[in-house]
């Protein structure tokens, strides 16, 4: 005589196998993705394999959650001092002195007006990376307090004469997750030894939808309308809203497109109000960002920092003097902007000392591509 339980455990078996032969597959998908080469950690690797197998919905909530319930209180004391950044400060007498040696055509940036007064010690005052360059290094850096209602927040500022640096895009190991020659995937060690600084570059390209473009060549279509950082060849580089079509023209030695402009003529603008400005996060919730504009001079001025909208991301890199800027990667695993203090790639460190990464970053395969600056 049959037991009246014998269907309901077999279709559990069934049901149990079913479960077992669907998530094989997934399985060895997770293993496989774990077991290849990269530099990021275990934990950071799962997250993205959960994004790219259905789960971002879910990644995305968990989160925002958290970045809203880790957020900072507005108002409070403010900072009694800033972290101190670079080398020699660029005294406004040695500016003119160094124009004069220089070229008329070298313009160097003013100081960053304090968004909060009074304002502290070296606030806003541009700072050499590497000692004895004094107010006429190609590249400068320094901090502000770029947000009155959250006055302990810090924003990293950084400055690139373009006329005077190389820049360069550079192959991760994963993005651009295009089939593309990726070199080394770090800074090549024959060009080290006129490093100057590296940063991070865009989102990965499934989350850009944007173009991608090396030695002239288009490995990923570009989008009209799109905010693009471009290397001419002739050297000038530039941060434009693309309209030129799926394939870069001749002139274009790279591209890298993310998201649309967030600064334009001067001024933030008003595609902010929505929500794309993060797979992850939206516009509004404070996280690690970091971008990207031109000045009117041509050259390059980098922003990034915790607790930072997309908002008060655009109007740092404005303040700062970006005529066109555009939002780059987020979250503090991915934003890191190294300079070196000795030639050869020596003494890197981090622009903020909150940024996750080691300032050695790219200086071994990196698994997203990046930009480089190089002195002439």
């Amino acid at each position: 005589m049959r037991r009246g339980g014998e269907p309901l455990r077999r279709v559990r078996r069934i049901a149990l196998l079913a479960a077992v032969l669907l998530l094989v597959p997934a399985a060895y998908s997770y293993v496989h993705t774990m077991s290849e080469p990269s530099n990021s950690s275990l934990g950071i690797r799962s997250v993205e394999w959960l994004r790219d197998h259905g789960a971002a919905g879910i990644v995305s909530n968990v989160e925002s959650i958290y970045y809203s319930l880790t957020a900072p209180s507005k108002g409070g004391p403010t900072l009694r001092s800033l972290p101190q950044v670079g080398y020699e400060a660029a005294r406004a007498r040695a500016q003119r002195l160094t124009a004069q040696r220089l070229a008329a055509s070298i313009e160097l940036p003013h100081r960053v007006a304090p968004l909060i007064h009074p304002a502290l010690a070296g606030e806003g005052v541009w700072r050499a990376t590497r000692p004895g360059l004094g107010s006429s290094a190609p590249v400068l850096i320094t901090t502000v307090r770029n947000q009155p209602e959250y006055p302990r927040v810090v924003a990293g500022l950084a400055w690139i004469d373009t006329k005077r640096t190389t820049v360069t895009l550079n192959p991760g190991r994963m993005e651009p997750s295009v089939s593309i020659p990726r070199g080394s995937m770090d800074v090549p060690g024959s060009r080290r030894g006129g490093l100057l600084a590296t940063f991070n570059s865009g989102f990965k390209l499934s989350d850009s939808h944007g173009g991608f473009v090396l030695g002239g060549h288009t490995y990923a279509t570009m989008r009209d309308g799109q905010a693009t950082l471009v290397g001419y060849r002739d050297g000038r580089v530039d941060v434009v809203d693309w309209q030129y079509g799926a394939r870069a023209p001749s002139s274009v030695a790279f591209a890298r497109q993310n998201l649309p402009l967030i600064v334009d003529e001067g001024r933030p603008t008003a595609s902010l109000n929505d929500g794309e400005w993060g797979a992850t996060v939206g516009n509004a919730i404070l996280v690690w960002r970091s971008g990207v504009g031109v000045d009117r001079h041509g050259n390059l001025i980098y922003a990034a920092g915790e607790d930072q909208s997309a908002r008060s991301l655009a109007d740092t890199l404005a303040h700062a003097g970006a005529v066109r800027a555009m939002e780059l990667d987020i979250n503090s695993y991915w934003v890191s902007f190294i300079t070196y203090g000795d030639a050869g790639a020596g003494k890197p460190i981090n622009l903020l000392a909150g940024m996750e990464r080691p300032a050695t970053r790219y200086l071994t395969p990196d698994d997203r591509d990046f930009f480089a600056v190089y002195s002439h």
